[in-house]
C-alpha cells in the first residue's frame, strides 16, 4: 500500500505551510532522507526530506497552501495504484487584501511572449519567486525561468535587478500598497506581544581596549574565521548567564523556565525580514567556534536557508547595530525570552583616568528585561558581570 506524504509540522505553532517547489517529479525514485519538496512557513523556506523510499507515484498538491497533516503525495512501488489520487483539498496561497480595481494586488502577470512558459496568460513561477519579485519590485514577465518547463524560481529573481517603476504605474501622490510577507506578519505579531510585557532598561558603557586587542589576536590565530565584537559579546554573555541563571529564563504565565545552557540568538537583518538564528550552548564553545557558528547562521539567514530549528530554543538575544554607526538604542524584547542586549558602535571617547584625560574606545550596551521574570537587582548584577567580562575578556574565556 502506498505511503502518504503529509505536510509536516516544521516548528512550534505551525498550523499550515505553502508548498513552493517539488524536487522530484512523478515517477522518480526517492530514497528515505532525500530532499523531496520545499515548504514556505511564516518563518523560513525549508527543504523537507522524504520519510519513505520508493517511487513518487502521485503529487496531489503541486503548489499552494495546506494545513499541517494533509496528504500532498504518495510514495510506493512502481506501478502501484493510488487509492485516492484525486487532488487534495488545499487552501490557495495567501491572497492579498482586496482593494479597488486600480490598486488590486495580484500574482497574475501577462505573458510577454510565447517563448516564455505560461499558463492561460499567467507566467509560471513558484510562490517564493512571486513573493521575492513583489518585495524587490521586479516584473516576473521580464525574467527567463530556469526551473522545470521554464518556470521562474527564487534564484531567477535573486539574480535580477529591480526595474525602476514606470511613471504611469506610480503617479506622484499615489499611495503604494505593499502586501505583508509571512515573515513580516510574524515579526509584527511577536513585537506586539513584546510590547505588552512590562519591561525596564539598564545601560552601561565598557572600555573595549582589551576586547579589541583580543579580537585582533584571535583573527591572527584563526585567519579563516573572522572574529567580531558580536562573537565576543555572545561568549561573555553566555558565561554571564551561567553565573546569573535567573536571567537565563523564559516567562510562561504560571512558571519560569530556567535553562541549563545559554542559547544565544543573534538578530540578523535578512532579505525576508528580521530573523534571530540561535547559537546553542555558547558557554561551551571557544571564541573561534562561536565566530564560525555565527558566520554560518548569518550566511544562511541572508541566503534564506535557515530552518525552523535554527530559530527555536533561544534563551537570550543580542542585537548589534554598531556597524550602522548607531551609538545607543533600546531593543524590543524577543518573547518568550526575558532579556535582550542592544549593542552600539565603539566610539573613541575622552575618559578621565588618574587625573588625566585619555581617549578610550567606549561601547554602550542597553539591556531590556521582562520585569515579570527578572527583578531590577538581578538584571543589574548580570549586566555588571557582562561589563566586567567585556573589559577583561580573559575572565570569561
Amino acid at each position: 500500500m502506498a505511503n502518504e506524504v503529509k505536510l509536516p509540522r516544521l516548528g512550534q505553532g505551525m498550523e499550515a505551510g505553502t508548498v513552493t517547489k517539488w524536487l522530484k517529479s512523478e515517477g522518480d525514485t526517492v530514497e528515505k532522507g532525500e530532499p523531496l519538496f520545499e515548504v514556505d512557513t511564516d518563518k523560513v523556506t525549508q527543504e523537507v526530506e522524504s520519510d519513505f523510499s520508493g517511487v513518487l507515484l502521485k503529487i496531489a498538491l503541486q503548489e499552494g497552501e495546506a494545513p499541517v497533516g494533509q496528504t500532498i503525495a504518495w510514495i510506493g512501488d512502481a506501478g502501484e495504484e493510488v487509492a485516492e489520487a484525486r487532488p487534495a483539498e488545499s487552501r490557495p496561497a495567501p491572497q492579498r487584501e482586496q482593494v479597488s480595481d486600480t490598486e488590486k494586488v495580484s500574482d497574475t502577470v501577462s505573458a510577454p511572449s510565447p517563448a516564455r512558459s505560461t499558463t492561460n496568460g499567467r507566467v509560471k513561477a513558484s510562490p517564493l519567486a512571486r513573493r521575492l519579485a513583489r518585495e524587490r519590485g521586479i516584473d516576473l514577465a521580464s525574467l527567463q525561468g530556469t526551473g522545470p518547463e521554464g518556470r521562474i524560481v527564487a534564484k531567477d529573481v535573486e539574480g535580477a535587478q529591480a526595474r525602476p517603476p514606470a511613471p504611469a504605474a506610480a503617479p506622484v501622490g499615489e499611495v503604494e500598497r505593499v502586501p505583508l510577507t509571512n515573515v513580516r506578519k510574524t515579526i509584527a505579531r511577536r513585537l506586539t506581544a513584546a510590547w505588552q510585557a512590562p519591561v525596564f532598561q539598564l545601560t552601561v558603557t565598557a572600555d573595549m581596549t582589551r576586547a579589541n586587542e583580543l579580537i585582533g589576536k584571535a583573527r591572527e590565530l584563526n585567519p579563516d574565521v573572522r572574529v567580531t565584537v558580536t562573537d565576543l559579546l555572545a561568549k561573555v554573555c553566555a558565561q554571564a548567564l551561567m553565573r546569573h541563571r535567573d536571567v537565563n529564563v523564559q516567562y510562561d504565565e504560571d512558571s519560569l523556565l530556567r535553562f541549563p545552557t545559554a542559547n544565544v540568538g543573534i538578530a540578523v537583518a535578512a532579505p525576508q525580514g528580521l530573523v534571530v538564528p540561535v547559537l546553542r550552548s555558547v558557554e561551551r564553545l571557544s571564541l573561534a567556534e562561536v565566530a564560525a557558528a555565527r558566520a554560518d547562521a548569518v550566511g544562511r539567514a541572508r541566503d534564506t536557508k535557515l530552518t525552523a530549528q535554527d530559530l527555536e530554543d533561544g534563551t537570550f538575544t543580542i542585537s548589534n547595530l554598531g556597524m550602522f554607526g548607531i551609538e545607543q538604542f533600546v531593543a524590543v524584547l524577543n518573547p518568550p525570552q526575558a532579556a535582550i542586549l542592544a549593542v552600539g558602535a565603539t566610539v573613541d571617547t575622552p575618559v578621565a583616568r588618574g587625573g588625566a584625560v585619555e581617549i578610550r574606545p567606549i561601547l554602550t550596551m542597553t539591556l531590556t528585561v521582562d520585569h515579570r521574570a527578572v527583578d531590577g537587582a538581578e538584571g543589574a548584577d548580570f549586566l555588571r558581570t557582562v561589563k566586567q567580562f567585556v573589559e577583561d575578556p580573559a575572565l570569561a574565556l
